[in-house]
């Protein structure tokens, strides 16, 4: 269903407010570059301090700006279930294709309660789901035989699957079918988990090196491992690089040095410091995206 190169998107900001236009100017350009999805409202697009009427905005101009020439992922996750209901339905009156749902955090549900917070979203609203699993972020991990049965329901179509566990893609697949889609959502473990079975990856990386990160899945699904491989090894430093500091303040960094975006992120993320401004600018020479 989704597959390739996914770019988890920035939110660009200008004096603490969203930019609209570098927004939608961001997502027609990451489209340009072959970016092969675009996913609105996640953990790099700073949802945690969007307003909800900020997050629906968002949404809308991504799918205006997309219109219809790449899928639509919209984060819509909460760790309240109403609030999460509510969010993805207004991905898809919006004309979203599907919804990132991140396992709620901060209340630390049990694996039932996993279970049933996905199922009420799948039962209220008819839009494809992701589950959304960062346990570094969330502290609690979806295990595999919960997302198993909630593979069974309708709307449960995939995972973005940021455990950077490489045995799990192999786990999901036996237990969760061919049919489920499986996303990465590790940059320097992204080809690695393609080669456990893996469909792509939704990365921070491709906010900044599109081209390259659509051309390394392109060459992988084509069967030119070494030519995938070779581009991998051409931005594993940029991998790191994007994740010296807290996320997304680095890539929002490396953003303003390709003219696409202001530095800014929201407090309690602080833009990145001098010495990781460097270390980016260094990472992305040697991608080749500076001269």
């Amino acid at each position: 269903m989704f597959k390739g190169s996914l770019v988890a998107l920035i939110t660009p900001f200008r004096n603490g407010a969203v930019d609209e236009k570098a927004f939608q100017g961001f997502v027609d350009w990451q489209i340009q570059q072959g970016t092969h999805g675009v996913v609105p409202c996640g953990t790099t697009g700073e949802s945690p301090t969007l307003s909800h009427a900020e997050h629906k905005r968002v949404i809308e101009l991504c799918v205006d700006a997309a219109g219809g020439r790449v899928p639509v992922i919209a984060g819509t996750g909460s760790n309240s279930t109403a609030e999460a209901i509510e969010l993805t339905q207004h991905a898809k009156r919006a004309g979203a294709d599907a919804a990132l749902v991140v396992t709620p955090y901060y209340n630390k549900p049990m694996q039932e309660g996993l279970y049933q917070h996905y199922k009420a979203i799948n039962d209220a609203v008819d839009l494809p789901l992701l589950i959304y699993n960062i346990p570094g972020r969330c502290v609690v991990d979806m295990s595999v035989a919960t997302m198993a049965r909630l593979a069974k329901l309708a709307n449960i179509v995939g995972v973005k699957d940021a455990t950077n566990d490489l045995a799990r893609p192999l786990k999901t697949r036996a237990t969760c079918g061919d049919e489920f889609c499986m996303l990465s959502g590790e940059d320097a473990t992204a080809l690695s988990y393609r080669a456990n079975g893996g469909d792509g990856c939704i990365s921070v990386a491709a906010n900044v090196a599109p081209r390259a990160c659509a051309e390394m899945h392109e060459a992988w699904e084509k069967g030119d491992a070494a030519g995938a491989v070779k581009i991998n090894m051409r931005l594993a430093d940029l991998h790191d690089a994007l994740f010296v500091e807290t996320s997304p303040a680095p890539v929002k960094y490396a953003a303003s040095l390709l003219g696409k975006s202001s530095p800014e992120v929201r407090l309690p993320l602080i833009p990145a410091s001098p010495n990781a401004q460097a270390r980016v600018k260094d990472a992305m020479r040697s991608a080749g995206l500076l001269n």
